[in-house]
């Protein structure tokens, strides 16, 4: 064993690996009795190609650059594509990214446009889209954009023509609703065809706050007729509804207080898990209905299992494998289930359950070792105590290396990871970002703080009013804890985190005495200049539960913003932003700046041009990761060969 610093091991992991195995297979379906799913590409621009895995077992790339299979509704974007086998031949539509049009594609030819060109404001978006091969059209959301504001839109259920003769005219598609509703998820047709079921939710709801699930009539003309309300409301949240083999309606309710799985109103497997979470994008799903009345389904307290549910006696057989946590897409075929799972020893990979034979099995996108796993981070699960004696959940990935140790009695540095949304969580899979820095001698810990989803409604709703404030604390309570106890090194601390992970980085660093440095990525800095007209519609009003609606508590606004306690920023910082992103947007940074200038605060501002909300391209990753890494190796006293030195700035 080599004995040296914490932060100074030499490590096969560079910061271009871990760039290359960023993000995750998506949205996975079946095209006859084929598996199809998208696929991240961060050396070809980030974009997201669509694969098949065909009847031999190999895998195909189905579309070639440029074809970027994603959408922008809600700005997050939905599930982009669907697919079915028409006259024996695979029959796709799908949105591409570039233009946000709609396309019908059939392997062999060329795409097909479907939806016109946008004229008015940021577009016409298409997602969650389902095919009606008797009608000749596929069922999707429509969100139109009215004028150049990001609040002028409205989102409607639409049907568009499977044979192109709404691609230059936008009154061939057909509207489905009346757009009463501010947001909508696409139509579920049940196996007759006769009726279709959706979510729907308007301001200041988020998703998770309350949903209704709406179901109508079908009629000969396939104009929807008597919709109605059958579940949900502004304090119940309806995350996923489907339709059963035999006609019932199935969906997922937090109702006792955890997402659990309904049919026809009924509980079918109460538990203290979830089985369902955030939805974040429309097309999100955490149960699939089989034909044989079974439900496949993610389900879990904190990480997540992928199970078969048998409803007539609510118990659950789960899946046997390396996976750890199943994403939130699964499709289901016959007695076949695919979905999405990872492992702390393994990426993300398509997964296939037979629940005839039990058989679980990787069969695209499989994990292959990027790097010896000797030098994978090794995880523990942990609970600390928080402030009034909450729990506070988290994963600490330790220092690790397979031939090198530190010094006895030396404490490692260690960067407090916290997580964007809030309302998410960060899963207990793989990744190399992280290995960056535990291969070197630096520990990472993930926090679930309050507000994370996983856990419940009443840890969920945690956060409501406290954002700034329990997310802070949470963070604090681990790094101090980790302190304490001679985990890490009380002087040797960094918090960095993007999105809402930003704004918890950034209050932690304008707030509290806790950390060294930090990292702020795409952050949300000032909450008087992220609302309606701000930031994108989706979360114009998600402040009001977040810190209270501003009529009622304007200065709590003021008070919890960063930006308005720049003049207490003394520690170092790097702050990561890219230039096109509508929902964080570069002004948020800048005026942050503005308000440290003169005041000889070391930091560094890396802007990219070409990237949103969320880094995609590899060359943006690989800069990001080493500068991070430049900062805590000048702050922290780190000799790091290898890695660009990064310029802090007065």
């Amino acid at each position: 064993m080599l004995t040296s610093p914490y932060g100074t091991w030499p490590s096969p992991v560079d910061a271009a690996l871990a760039a290359a195995h960023d993000g995750r297979p998506e949205w996975v379906g079946f095209v006859g009795d084929e598996v199809w799913w998208t696929e991240p590409r961060p050396a070809e621009g980030g974009r997201r190609a669509l694969v098949r895995r065909t009847a031999e077992g190999t895998e195909e790339t189905v579309l070639p650059a440029p074809w970027h299979v994603r959408n922008r509704v809600v700005e997050y974007g939905g599930c982009p594509w669907t697919g079915a086998m028409d006259a024996g031949r695979p029959l796709v539509v799908f949105t591409h990214f570039a233009d946000q049009r709609m396309y019908r594609y059939e392997p062999g030819g060329e795409p097909l446009a479907l939806t016109p060109p946008s004229l008015v404001g940021a577009g016409l978006r298409w997602a969650d889209p389902h095919l009606d091969l008797d009608r000749g059209e596929v069922w999707c959301v429509l969100e139109e954009f009215t004028g150049d504001g990001p609040g002028d839109v409205r989102r409607v259920l639409a049907a568009v023509p499977l044979d192109g003769s709404a691609a230059e005219d936008r009154s061939a598609v057909r509207e489905l609703t009346d757009g009463r509703h501010r947001f909508v998820t696409g139509p579920r047709l049940s196996p007759d065809g006769r009726r279709a079921a959706w979510l729907a939710w308007d301001h200041p709801r988020m998703p998770w706050d309350g949903t209704e699930l709406l179901v109508a009539e079908i009629g000969a003309d396939g104009v929807l007729h008597g919709v109605h309300t059958v579940a949900g409301g502004p304090r119940e949240a309806i995350a996923q509804a489907d339709w059963s083999a035999d006609g019932s309606l199935l969906y997922t309710s937090d109702r006792s207080g955890w997402w659990n799985l309904y049919r026809d109103g009924t509980p079918l497997c109460p538990r203290e898990e979830e089985f369902a979470g955030p939805l974040w994008r429309p097309g999100l799903r955490w149960f699939a209905p089989l034909d044989s009345g079974l439900i496949a389904v993610v389900h879990g307290r904190g990480s997540t299992m992928l199970g078969i549910l048998d409803p007539e006696s609510g118990e659950i057989g789960d899946a046997v494998g390396p996976w750890t946590e199943f994403a939130p897409t699964l499709a289901a075929r016959g007695g076949r289930a695919v979905a999405v799972g990872a492992g702390p020893r393994t990426g993300y990979e398509v997964v296939e359950l037979d629940t005839v034979t039990g058989r679980t099995r990787a069969i695209g996108a499989r994990h292959r070792d990027a790097v010896d796993p000797a030098y994978y981070p090794e995880p523990r699960i942990r609970t600390f105590p928080g402030p009034d004696g909450r729990e506070v959940h988290a994963h600490v990935y330790p220092p690790h290396h397979p031939t090198c140790t530190a010094s006895d009695g030396e404490a490692p540095p260690y960067v407090i990871w916290a997580h964007g949304g809030p309302t998410d969580r960060v899963p207990l899979v793989l990744d190399l970002a992280i290995a960056y820095f535990t291969s070197r001698g630096i520990g990472v810990a993930e926090v679930n703080y309050g507000g994370s989803t996983g856990y419940g409604r009443a840890y969920r709703e945690r956060l409501r009013e406290q954002w700034g404030v329990v997310d802070v604390e949470d963070c604090a309570a681990v790094a101090r804890a980790l302190a304490e106890e001679g985990t890490a090194d009380p002087d040797r601390l960094a918090i960095r985190g993007g999105s809402a992970g930003g704004w918890t980085a950034a209050a932690s660093l304008t707030t509290t005495d806790v950390y060294a440095c930090g990292t702020i990525v795409y952050p949300i800095l000032d909450l008087a200049t992220w609302g309606p007209g701000d930031t994108h519609d989706f979360e114009s009003r998600y402040l009001e539960s977040l810190i209270g609606p501003f009529t009622e508590v304007p200065a709590r606004y003021a008070e919890r913003s960063p930006t308005s306690h720049a003049d207490r920023l003394t520690a170092p910082f790097l702050l990561l932003q890219g230039l096109d992103d509508v929902i964080c947007p570069p002004a948020q940074s800048e005026r942050f700046l503005a308000r440290i200038a003169g005041r000889d605060v070391p930091h560094a501002h890396l802007t990219f041009a070409g990237e949103g909300h969320g880094f995609r391209r590899a060359e943006t990753m690989v800069r990001a990761l080493e500068a991070e890494l430049s900062l805590y190796a000048q702050v922290f006293g780190l000799d790091v060969p290898g890695v660009p030195r990064l310029e802090l700035h007065p």
